[in-house]
Order: structure tokens, then C-alpha cells, then sequence
């Protein structure tokens, strides 16, 4: 086979146990896409990897491939260094003997400015919105040279973080995080561990205190979580419990975190992590989680019931968590009757790739469900300065794609630290990564807007999506109004009367 190097790269139709193409690749961000079939098994994870000359990328993108139809493996790869060399490889995960066909294959390569332009056009498109200002007088006359000042007050897009009790009383803390963030999730306090320790004894002491704050600054607060499938998080009196005894112990949980906290919480994450854990599903059956669902969805009708995992977006070598498991899993909930469900992943990353993560997002998009990135961390393992880089990376990516609905990184502050990574030190300096995030909180919010009406009394401008607070004066004339942006396709036409 002749090696390929071209701007899109396509291929005829391969058959095999294990498939491979020879290209010749630059330092590029590569899409790839292609159709696969298999023969030899009802079905089976067929992953794509890259071989170069200097590294393998052991996942670029994976499918659930079933027989006699055709799965669309959808992913992506950045090249850390240029190769005269690389191998690209279709292969079954778990060694079974079968047939693979890959047909309608390509690779479609993107220099950092072409990523980045294709971004803020996403942002220009879907993240902000025309707007046109109209200056009458109280006899519908049009006003030249109207004097127009515009503020954002407030963000339509969710950004936020996780918080702690460590957040109590601690006013700096506080007056930080308010000047920053819309949404909130509490990282630990409202976890079965957390709230009751004891059988039968519940104590949301620490959780109510931390509510009073969220509400006392009009932040939205994500409930995390009702249940959490990993054993490790599991109140030890819970794990010694089975049959009726569990039973009930599940039941109690949902209708005391429920009745208290009803419409206080816009999200549940419900089952957590079920994709990695089946605790429950080991001991109750296995509709245990579609009972916790229809059960959190009776307490709390209004609030999105979110399933939440890791290592959707971060990879796709681990076999629990691909994309296709996922949206297997959000199918089998839904026959099953689950209501208003939502899209919660983890985004716990260590090196980012961002070309993967559009793809994944892309994927789960179908699904028509909120997307949300819900702990956005970076690995402390790559150090502060790459932490900024690779955080930036990612934060762009979700903003930018259209079906994600709001970003919460995980970045409590504790004496400590963090879990994996800070935003400022102790003092509330900033590290690396806190300095990324300012600068893109003030990236993504229209800064002040003055201007003059023109001969048709109008003034026009685009504006991210939110609250506004507009003044108008002429001559001795002053008025001040307010108005929204929300997500549309069409000019918003305001009106103003002096």
C-alpha cells in the first residue's frame, strides 16, 4: 500500500480481522470518520489507533459495531510531532475472531488557526445574538444621535464550579467564587456517605448552609449525587444490607434528599458512575437504577435527571465508558420510561484531545439530550503551566460546541488544595489555570457597549446571550431599561421611548 498524504484523505473498502492504512501525516488535528462492518459475532467494540514513527495512540475513536448493518466510527488525533510514517489500524478490543470491513474512510486534517476559526464562529453563531436598539420619541419619532451605553448583567451559559464546606464563612473565599461563577455543585455534602453516615440518621446540616449561599447570590446549584454505584462510596451500614432491607434503605434515601431539596436543584445526577459499577444492579436486579430514576423523577418533576460518568469525553480505550455505551445505556432507560434526562460527563482529563472530544460530543448530540461537562479538571500528574494549556483546550471545546449546555470544573478549595487541580493558591492568587479561566469568563461576555443611534434611530451590536442593562440619553432625555438575549436565529428588535 502507497503512503497517502493529502488534505482528505479517503479509502476504498478493507476487509479483515485487523485492518491498517499507511499515511504520511504532518502536525495536524485529524477528524476521522468511517463506516465499519463485521462478520463473525452479533457484535463487538472495534477500536481505531495510530502508529508512528515516535508514539501510538492507543484510541482515536471506537464503535459499537452489531452484524450485517453498518456502525459509523466517528473520532480524531492530534499529532504531538510531524511523522513521514504512521499506521492507522481497526481492530476488535477484545480479540474476538471476526471479519471487519471498513468502507467511505477519512481523515480530514485542521491547522490550530482553521480549529480555532471554526470555534468562534460556533461562539459568534450559537453563543451570542444580533441585536438591534430602537430610539423613539413618545410620538413614535426616531432619534438621531441618540447617546446608547449597553452592560451585560448577567451570562445566559452556565460556568461554574464545585464548591465545599470549606466555602463557610470563609468571606474571601466567597466573594471569589460570586465574582466568577453562575452555578455551583457541592463536591462532597450532599453524597449518601455525607448525609447519612449512620443508618436512619440524616444530618443536612452543612448542605442547607451551603444552599443559603448559592441562593443569597442567585447561583444555580447541580445535586450531586443520590446514588453512587462505585462500593468505595457507599455507606458501610448500606453495603451490609440486601434484599427488602436495601430496598427500603434506597427508598428512604430518594424521599428524604428529595422532599427536602424539591426545585431547589435544576439537576440530579442519579446514578453515578453506573457504567464503571453495579452495586445496586448486583443486589436488587437489574432494573434497580430505572427505580431510582422514576422515583427521583415523582419527587422532583421539574428537575433534569442526569446520567454522569467518566472517561466518555477524556478517552476511548476504556470498554466500559465509550460513547456507544453511553448512549446504550441513556436508550435503555428511556424504553424503560425515564423522564427529562440529561447528559453528565465527568471531562476528568490528563492530556486532552480535543479532536476525540468533538467527535464524542458530536455522537452524544444525536440524542437531542443537554449536554453538560460536569468536574472539568486536568491531571496534577502534567504540572501547573500544562494544566492552563490543557484546560483552555478543553474549556474552548465545550463552549464552542453547540449541544453543550453548561461547564462545572471541579476545583473546590481545600487546606490542602484541590483534587487535582487549583485555580489560586490559599490567598486566592491565581495559578496558571485560574488566570485561564478569567480570561475567557471575560472573553465570553460583552464588555460595554457605547454607541450612537443612526438616521433611523437604531443601533445594532452583538451580544453573548444574557441579561442587559441599557441607558439611553438625548439632549436633557435619559432612560434606563433592561432586556434578554436567549438563543435564536434572528435579530432582537428592542424598543426604547424617551
Amino acid at each position: 500500500m502507497n503512503c497517502t498524504q493529502t488534505s482528505d484523505v479517503s479509502f476504498k473498502t478493507f476487509t479483515g480481522d485487523k485492518e491498517s492504512i499507511i499515511l504520511c501525516i504532518g502536525l495536524l488535528s485529524w477528524c476521522l470518520t468511517a463506516w465499519v462492518r463485521i462478520q463473525g459475532a452479533n457484535s463487538a467494540l472495534i477500536r481505531a489507533s495510530l502508529k508512528t514513527e515516535n508514539r501510538t495512540y492507543d484510541c482515536i475513536g471506537s464503535v459499537s459495531a452489531k452484524s450485517g448493518c453498518w456502525s459509523f466510527l466517528k473520532g480524531g488525533f492530534i499529532l504531538d510531532s510531524p511523522s513521514n510514517l504512521a499506521l492507522l489500524l481497526f481492530q476488535n478490543s477484545d480479540d474476538k475472531d471476526i471479519d471487519i470491513t471498513i468502507a467511505s474512510s477519512s481523515l480530514q486534517p485542521f491547522t490550530d488557526q482553521e480549529w480555532r476559526i471554526n470555534q468562534q464562529y460556533i461562539i459568534n453563531t450559537q453563543r451570542k445574538r444580533a441585536v438591534t436598539i430602537h430610539v423613539s420619541d413618545q410620538q413614535g419619532n426616531r432619534l438621531q444621535g441618540a447617546e446608547i451605553t449597553v452592560d451585560q448583567v448577567s451570562k445566559d451559559f452556565p460556568f461554574g464550579s464545585a464548591i465545599a464546606s470549606t466555602i463557610l464563612g470563609n468571606l474571601p473565599y466567597q466573594s471569589w467564587f460570586v465574582e466568577r461563577f453562575n452555578a455551583a455543585v457541592f463536591e462532597n455534602e450532599l453524597k449518601w456517605y455525607a448525609t447519612e453516615p449512620d443508618q436512619g440518621k440524616t444530618n443536612y446540616t452543612i448542605p442547607d448552609q451551603m444552599l443559603e449561599f448559592v441562593r443569597a447570590h442567585q447561583i444555580i446549584a447541580r445535586g450531586h449525587n443520590i446514588f453512587w454505584e462505585d462500593p468505595k462510596y457507599i455507606p458501610a451500614w448500606v453495603r451490609n444490607l440486601s434484599g427488602s432491607e436495601l430496598q427500603s434503605a434506597v427508598n428512604s434515601r430518594i424521599q428524604s434528599l428529595m422532599s427536602k431539596y424539591k426545585g431547589e436543584f435544576i439537576h440530579w445526577d442519579v446514578s453515578n458512575e453506573m457504567l464503571h459499577f453495579d452495586f445496586y444492579e448486583q443486589r436488587l436486579g437489574p432494573d434497580a437504577t430505572l427505580h431510582f430514576y422514576e422515583t427521583a423523577h415523582q419527587s422532583d418533576p421539574l428537575a433534569t435527571l442526569f446520567m454522569n460518568e467518566f472517561n466518555v469525553v477524556e478517552t476511548c480505550s476504556d470498554v466500559k465508558s465509550t460513547v456507544d455505551t453511553y448512549i446504550e445505556g441513556i436508550r435503555d432507560l428511556k424504553q424503560g420510561g425515564m423522564y427529562m434526562d440529561g447528559i453528565g460527563l465527568e471531562s476528568h482529563f490528563t492530556v486532552p484531545n480535543p479532536a476525540l472530544m468533538r467527535a464524542v460530543l458530536d455522537k452524544l448530540a444525536t440524542l437531542g439530550l443537554p449536554i453538560w461537562l460536569t468536574e472539568v479538571d486536568i491531571s496534577s500528574s502534567v504540572g501547573e503551566e500544562l494544566q492552563a494549556i490543557y484546560l483552555e483546550q478543553v474549556l474552548r471545546e465545550g463552549f464552542s460546541h453547540p449541544s453543550v449546555n453548561g461547564i462545572m470544573l471541579w476545583t473546590a478549595l481545600h487546606p490542602k488544595g484541590c483534587y487535582e487541580m487549583c485555580l489560586t493558591d490559599k490567598n486566592f492568587k491565581n495559578l496558571p489555570a485560574g488566570d485561564v479561566v478569567d480570561n475567557l469568563l471575560k472573553e465570553w461576555q460583552t464588555r460595554e457597549i457605547k454607541g450612537q443611534t443612526d438616521e433611523h434611530g437604531s443601533y445594532s451590536f452583538y451580544g453573548f446571550l444574557g441579561e442587559y442593562m441599557v441607558n439611553v440619553s438625548c439632549g436633557n432625555r435619559t432612560e434606563n431599561s433592561t432586556f434578554s438575549l436567549s438563543r435564536s436565529d434572528e435579530t432582537k428588535h428592542f424598543s426604547i421611548q424617551l
